[in-house]
């Protein structure tokens, strides 16, 4: 190799010489715990680790360094592009940033054999602390519900909530803002004066008080109300306080009208208690427990649970989490992790160019979603095999639907139907809640499906496009009609472009039989719509389509239908843990650390062991989440 400098010092150090070349050529944000390089040997340390961290993370790289020739190392190459990397050309050959590298890798190759790997594999970081979540709109509205017998979803009303890693639930992102807690007043005050409109026709004063100043029965209210909405016993102190404020009305049910609201504008209503305190452990469990099955408040059965302490054990905790999952409340739980998952929300958002797509409108969009809700509770609730959401040759459609997939039309609203065999559908990737939902109001984006595969099902980011990066298309012509593929081939002539679309957009191509909305067509329909106030018909020209398709960085991942990538998919151990993930990041409301390797481990094990039934999945993570391995 030769270079057109050399670097005066040879005595470089990794954390202030090589670490910032490495991070600047973007290597980090495919090799980490969910890049697209995540299966591979190399993993960069966790954002915000400690300079010694960065330091063994240098002396690790040693494997990647041919002792013996040292300009044919891995370390070397991989980034230069010189031997095939996914990742493309990361650092120019024959640059000062690799002449650097190979300094580095001189110093690597001069270490003692037997100290090859230092820090082989990332340290595990330290145990997350418990983190103090607030509840999300939807959980508001189910513990409203259960604990009032308020069905008016008062939450529709609030601000609405951010995705961030996916969900809505990470608490990083649940901030109350000025308008978020005037919406709570507003809601506290409204429910607490329905709850008692007309009498206490919903019975949450147990005892019938004596006189407006009964103290015992005033007493009673607030410790059994107090437990319910704070999911704990009240202290003595909060007792005291909450009596003092009762005593200030002339009337029974006005003072309790007046501790119902203000015990819904409390922080120990509005955010699930993290159990810091030895008391509350055990109610901060149940709570955790119900809020990941039900989605809303303990029952009384999970409250006394808590307070025998059974469950203090894994096995009292899987025993209370199977009666919960027999539950019609745990149904709803499934939707609303479904529904954040596999963003419905973009869906509904979804507008389509209405000269091409006549048949689109939030009615079929609805279907969509009540489509995919029924496709995922038949397979979780008859204890199916979950990978089957990516094979299952079956759905559940109406007359609108089946329309568009051109299937006969069904006996009855949402009935089963199996698709033919030359339909190329399978699973949740042959649903128009995937296909449309990735679309653009005219056309397909093989860019969009690809990146909703990576992040949703394989849970592997991809780097964000360089600032100023022009991601427009070339126009469509009627003199030069081209495909999708066609136009994309800028992003692989551009090497910058490249590197990430190589990952994303060769997925997407696989599914360009199927258009915008989910109908299925042998050739790429283009139309070139003319001026709304036109008399012209709608122009349409149609190109054959090449639908090879490949999930790059995953072998022997050829394909050219949703139904041949679904059976990858579903067999690839990488999807399997992605879903483990998601759903972990779901029950504890952030993103997974090192630290809990452990637990998504032995999730997993438990998971393919019982034939990747989603119950026994959803089990599986609340009880190595509440008594992980190293625990028990």
């Amino acid at each position: 190799m030769a270079f057109p400098w050399q670097p005066a010092r040879q005595d470089i150090r990794f954390r202030e010489d090589v670490y910032p070349i490495l991070e600047k050529a973007g290597c980090e944000a495919c090799h980490n715990a969910n890049g697209v390089a995540s299966v591979t040997r190399l993993q960069f340390p966790d954002p915000g680790s400690p300079a010694e961290r960065i330091v063994e993370f240098g002396e690790s790289l040693r494997r990647f360094v041919d002792a013996e020739k040292v300009e044919n190392s891995l370390l070397l190459n991989k980034p230069t592009n010189r031997v095939p990397h996914v990742g493309g050309k990361r650092i120019a050959p024959g640059s000062n940033e690799e002449a650097m590298l190979l300094v580095w890798s001189r110093h690597l190759a001069a270490l003692p054999a037997s100290n090859p790997d230092i820090a082989a594999q990332p340290a595990l970081e330290h145990k997350e602390a418990p983190v103090l979540r607030r509840l999300t709109h939807s959980q508001y509205d189910n513990t409203a519900r259960d604990l009032l017998g308020d069905i008016s979803r008062p939450a529709r009303q609030f601000p609405p909530e951010d995705f961030v890693d996916g969900f809505k639930n990470q608490y990083h992102a649940q901030i109350i803002s000025p308008l978020l807690a005037e919406a709570y007043s507003a809601a506290a005050e409204k429910l607490a004066a329905g709850a008692f409109r007309g009498g206490d026709l919903r019975g949450l004063i147990p005892c019938r008080p004596a006189s407006p100043a009964d103290a015992d029965c005033r007493t009673r209210f607030i410790r059994e109300f107090g437990l319910k909405a704070f999911r704990r016993p009240l202290t003595d102190a909060e007792v005291q306080r909450y009596s003092s404020l009762f005593q200030k009305q002339d009337d029974f049910r006005r003072g309790a009208q007046i501790v119902v609201e203000t015990m819904l504008q409390s922080p120990n209503f509005l955010f699930l208690d993290p159990g810091s305190a030895v008391e509350r452990k055990s109610y901060a469990r149940a709570s955790r427990l119900s809020y990941f099955l039900w989605d809303s408040m303990p029952d009384e059965a999970l409250l006394r649970g808590a307070a025998s302490g059974e469950l203090d054990s894994a096995e009292g905790l899987e025993q209370a989490a199977r009666r919960m999952l027999a539950s019609p409340r745990a149904r709803d739980a499934v939707d609303e992790f479904l529904a954040q998952w596999l963003r419905f929300d973009l869906l509904l958002q979804q507008h389509k160019e209405r000269r091409i797509f006549p048949q689109f409108n939030r009615e079929l969009a609805l279907a969509m979603i009540e489509e995919t809700r029924r496709f995922v509770a038949d397979i979780v609730w008859n204890d199916r095999n979950f990978m089957e959401l990516f094979t299952a040759a079956r759905s559940f459609v109406n007359a609108e639907l089946a329309s568009l997939y051109n299937l006969p039309p069904p006996a009855s609203e949402f009935e089963r139907v199996n698709f033919p065999h030359d339909s190329e559908r399978s699973g949740i990737l042959g649903q128009g809640t995937f296909l449309a939902q990735t679309s653009k109001p005219a056309e397909t984006s093989p860019t969009a499906r690809g990146l909703f595969i990576r992040e949703r099902f394989l849970c592997q980011r991809v780097p964000l496009p360089p600032p100023g990066t022009n991601m427009n298309l070339p126009p469509l012509t009627e003199d030069r009609p081209r495909t999708n593929r066609d136009r994309l081939a800028l992003h692989v002539a551009s090497e910058s472009c490249a590197n990430c679309h190589n990952l994303i957009d060769p997925i997407g191509y696989g599914f360009e039989k199927f258009d915008a909305i989910g109908a299925r067509g042998e050739k790429f329909r283009i139309a070139f719509p003319r001026a709304e106030d036109s008399e012209d018909k709608l122009k349409t020209m149609e190109v054959e389509i090449d639908t090879k398709g490949w999930v790059a960085g995953l072998a022997r991942s050829e394909f050219s239908s949703p139904k041949e990538l679904g059976s990858i998919l579903a067999a690839t151990p990488r999807c399997q843990e992605c879903i483990v993930k998601q759903l972990f990041r779901y029950a504890v409301g952030r993103a997974e650390t090192a630290a809990d390797q452990p637990v998504l481990q032995r999730v997993s094990e438990d998971f393919r062991r019982s034939q990747f039934h989603f119950k026994e999945l959803m089990i599986s993570v609340i009880k190595w989440i509440e008594f992980p391995p190293r625990d028990r």
